[in-house]
């Protein structure tokens, strides 16, 4: 049996206009970060109301950005990670090429 890996948490989310945004942090259970050609938070829902769980914080469930010095087999190895406008309306803040 393998241990679980501890996922990187989302330590701040900027994007106020995503349901899973309570107050600059993020509710959802896990998000997925990752597009061809950038960072896109994946999880972004653009509703009015609020989702999610309150009583958690995000984590990073998976990356597609390979090129991330971050990403290890597709997934983050960040300590924590910040979601904020960028390319989109919602990206990884903590994206830095390899």
């Amino acid at each position: 049996m393998t241990a679980a890996m501890q996922m990187p948490r989302v330590e701040e989310c900027v994007v106020a206009s995503c349901a899973y945004n309570h107050t600059g942090d993020c509710h959802a259970f896990a998000i997925t970060i990752g597009s061809p050609d950038h960072a896109h938070c994946h999880t972004f829902v653009q509703l009015p109301l609020r989702a999610g769980v309150a009583e958690l914080t995000a984590q990073v469930g998976a990356c597609q950005r390979a090129d991330c010095r971050h990403n290890e087999q597709l997934e983050c190895r960040a300590p924590a990670i910040r979601v904020g406008p960028d390319n989109d309306l919602a990206d990884c803040i903590t994206y830095v090429e390899r």
